[in-house]
């Protein structure tokens, strides 16, 4: 569920493709976006083994531990795109406001949170030109409880 008014446009992030937009501000430390309507969470493993897998990888996303949602459906959410310098910040799910964002701003997350432990993301950074592996779920969870204690304390 995104909670504030957007749309989806062009990324201004080249080769991404259409990106999330806010239609009102933000303030730092509120969610843009929460999980809702999940019928089902998959082990990656599972989900790599299925032969459609190629096809279910780029809408696998990891909510929890070695547990996946998959949106093959692409609802709007899946239109926020990577970033290493985001304006959110992706924590067990739900998406916080980095800083204050002013309306037009597009919504970027590290994607390294929602990736696999070690799993290489099929594009570089746009920005860095370096790859996109995804963090161990120890690593996802204490960098981004950090960052959200962060952020929360000077809100």
């Amino acid at each position: 569920m995104i909670l504030p008014r957007y749309h989806v446009a062009d990324s201004l992030i080249p080769g991404a493709g259409k990106g999330l937009f806010l239609d009102e501000p933000v303030a730092r430390g509120r969610l843009i976006t929460a999980p809702d309507a999940i019928p089902e969470v998959f082990r990656f493993d599972d989900i790599a083994s299925r032969a459609d897998a190629a096809q279910l990888l780029p809408a696998t996303v990891r909510w929890f531990e070695d547990r996946y949602t998959v949106t093959p459906e692409w609802p709007d959410e899946c239109y926020i795109n990577h970033a290493f310098d985001p304006t959110g910040l992706w924590h067990l799910g739900f998406v916080f406001a980095l800083r204050d964002l002013p309306p037009g701003t597009e919504v970027t997350v590290d994607y390294r949170h929602l990736l696999a432990p070690g799993q290489r993301e099929d594009f570089p950074d746009a920005s860095t030109g370096a790859d996109i592996i995804g963090f161990s779920w120890e690593e996802s969870l204490k960098t981004s409880t950090a960052q959200l204690h962060a952020l929360l304390e000077r809100a």
